[in-house]
């Protein structure tokens, strides 16, 4: 329920000197030293996807997505990251077309147990959220959570909390009125399995639930189901995503008695301090086929 950034990270090894009376064989011979492996590991990421489905909701009206990112991680445990995709303002984000995350935590196992705590911050650059609604933050649209996961061989299970208004988003009642109230506390709980099927081929399996506070029909379950194929390193996916969340546009019609909070514009724009929605609407939440091609180096 989707990300441009430079970034330099560099990191260093150095091997401790060999002791003399203990000489290195492979010097002998006149080869060099092995090195210490590196207790610090970069990568990158891009992919192209048919359609950004953030926790089953639409980002970029149905259209497609670049999106890319880097992850710096410590042999202790210790990561930080960064991922950016571009998104559509009429997803919540008025005037912003651009989502970066920043995140970090700790990663441990203990054999085919894992756990992973940390906190993730969303970030949408040119947005203005103040046309959200009354006692929404007045600068760009973010989200900030924290979560800790646990995992099992192929399964894991993960869970988010908000420290602070979701997306910037304020209380909605049944009508559709604002209500001032603050959606701080809104959580999310993840359940996703990955099985490796061998000679590339691999299949995953997602379901999640959204628990938005004080948002009439803000609650909603999502789910996906896919098959990934690995063709020297770049990944091929395809997945069906659908989720019940309530985005009927029909029912979001004056006199408003069952407010549909899932029902997105494909743009919205700050003008006078006002929200400004385009004429085209769709159901942020309905199912999907999504197909991708991505690569980490």
């Amino acid at each position: 329920m989707k990300k441009t950034l430079i970034a330099t990270l560099l990191a260093a090894a150095f091997a401790a000197p060999a002791l003399a009376q203990t000489p290195d064989p492979a010097q002998a011979d006149g080869a060099p030293a092995a090195a210490d492996a590196s207790p610090h590991t970069l990568t990158g990421n891009v992919g192209l996807f048919s359609s950004y489905r953030f926790r089953g909701i639409a980002q970029t009206y149905n259209d497609p997505a670049l999106q890319g990112g880097f992850d710096y991680s410590h042999s202790s445990g210790f990561y930080v990251g960064n991922w950016n995709s571009n998104v559509s303002s009429g997803a919540g984000f008025p005037d912003g077309n651009l989502e970066m995350d920043f995140y970090g935590g700790y990663k441990t196992t203990f054999g085919d147990f894992g756990l992973d705590v940390g906190g993730i911050y969303y970030y949408y650059p040119g947005s203005k959220a103040r046309v959200l609604g009354p006692n929404a933050n007045g600068g760009a649209v973010y989200n900030a959570e924290l979560y800790i996961g646990g995992s099992w061989k192929f399964l894991s299970l993960k869970y988010f909390y908000g420290l602070d208004n979701y997306f910037s988003l304020v209380g909605i009642d049944s009508t559709g009125t604002f209500t001032g109230k603050n959606t701080k506390g809104s959580s999310y709980l993840d359940l996703s399995a990955n099985y490796d099927l061998g000679d590339g081929w691999g299949v995953n399996a997602h379901v999640g639930t959204l628990n938005l506070q004080n948002v009439s029909n803000g609650d909603y379950t999502d789910w996906k189901i896919g098959v990934t194929k690995d063709i020297s390193g770049w990944i091929i996916a395809a997945s069906y995503i659908d989720t019940n969340a309530d985005g009927s546009c029909s029912k979001n019609v004056a006199p408003i008695t069952n407010y549909q909070p899932y029902c997105f514009s494909s743009s919205n724009s700050s003008s006078n301090g006002a929200l400004q929605t385009s004429s085209h609407f769709k159901n942020a939440g309905n199912g999907i086929a999504v197909v991708s091609v991505s690569k980490s180096f």
